[in-house]
């Protein structure tokens, strides 16, 4: 169904051109769009034709016109006058109004096909047959993208970000459920990582630009088959859950950058908490003070180099290496040793994903 803002947008151009007033009603007489100035009722006189076998004809001093989606009449289209000059106007926005029901009934169907696809609800033969019949080229390279906003989107919405977005005649926008935007990415044959980061960060521009707050973007990795889209697709999802946890800081986030974080993020919560509690004896890791987490994080940003982080720090290398050894007393870990190092930041990733996912329940 085409929304009322688009046939209100369509009826506006053509009376800008024409100079003649329209109005879209639907079979029961309820006008949709208009351009009438006038406030005279046309609902029985709507009714009445809708019944009737005419295609068009002039009924209050105005050209009638029936407009159908395949067999069924979808709207009756009023055009303000009864001569032949209004007549043609008339017919000419009837196929308008009628060519854009099949355009957005072929775009129903391609929606449809791709969000089944993304969920993995077809079986294998009949992807190739839909996308055949949909004319989608079933052997390119696709990457998917989720855009995620403050916003619930609706069938306007949509179309907004489709328009922001700009997404080429090969790339398809849609949305899965009403938290998420997903488009699906054609790419050429030279197109890779560095042009799918460009992409994303093209995406938050354009729509930081256009007034969306908090945006978020995530996209998986390139597949060269249409049956493992939704293997993109479960990769976007999956990079997005866990940059929030482990990358908050970052807007865009790849599927391929997510490190240790995705193996974490897969772990029980109760083996999560049998580790913490076996490392640190029932402590937990960020019970530290704001100073001695913050002398960690900036001596793992470092790369555990002891001078750089002191200097950095603004504090004596033996302040620093103090801080060290009287963490090493209360946890048992130097992280001057890199196994050490590393199963204290393993351990800190570890409570953030369950606060996280604490979080997450209320």
């Amino acid at each position: 169904m085409i929304s009322n803002q688009i046939l209100q947008n369509t009826i506006d151009g053509l009376k800008e051109i024409t100079r003649i007033d329209l109005c879209v009603m639907d079979t029961d007489g309820k006008t949709l769009a208009t351009t009438f100035s006038g406030q005279v009722s046309y609902e029985d006189a709507v009714m009445a034709f809708a019944s009737s076998p005419a295609d068009s004809q002039v009924i209050q001093g105005c050209q009638f016109f029936k407009i159908f989606d395949e067999h069924q009449l979808e709207y009756i289209l009023l055009a303000n006058g009864g001569s032949d000059d209004v007549y043609m106007v008339g017919k000419l926005a009837a196929f308008q109004i009628q060519s854009l029901l099949i355009a957005y009934k072929e775009r129903f169907d391609k929606d449809n096909f791709v969000k089944n696809l993304l969920l993995d609800n077809l079986l294998l033969v009949d992807i190739y047959n839909r996308a055949k019949k949909l004319h989608i080229d079933t052997e390119a390279r696709r990457v998917i993208f989720i855009v995620e906003t403050n916003h619930e989107k609706d069938n306007g919405r949509l179309d907004n970000i489709r328009g922001i977005l700009s997404a080429r005649t090969k790339d398809f926008i849609t949305a899965v459920d009403e938290k998420d935007i997903i488009i699906m990415k054609q790419l050429g044959l030279t197109e890779g990582y560095p042009e799918l980061e460009k992409a994303a960060a093209d995406f938050y521009d354009a729509l930081k630009s256009e007034g969306e707050e908090n945006v978020r973007i995530a996209y998986g990795t390139i597949v060269n088959d249409i049956r493992e889209v939704s293997k993109s697709y479960k990769e976007a999802k999956l990079a997005l859950d866990v940059g929030k946890i482990f990358f908050d800081e970052k807007k865009v986030i790849a599927y391929s950058t997510l490190g240790i974080g995705r193996l974490i993020y897969q772990l029980p919560i109760p083996l999560c908490k049998m580790f913490i509690r076996e490392i640190f004896e029932g402590k937990s890791p960020d019970e530290f003070d704001e100073e001695t987490l913050a002398t960690i994080n900036k001596f793992f940003e470092n790369s555990l180099n002891v001078s750089e982080t002191s200097r950095q720090l603004y504090i004596h290398r033996n302040t620093l290496v103090y801080r060290l050894d009287k963490l090493q007393k209360s946890t048992g870990l130097d992280l001057r040793v890199f196994e050490d190092a590393i199963t204290f930041k393993i351990a800190l990733m570890v409570v953030k994903y369950m606060k996280y996912m604490e979080s997450m329940e209320y």
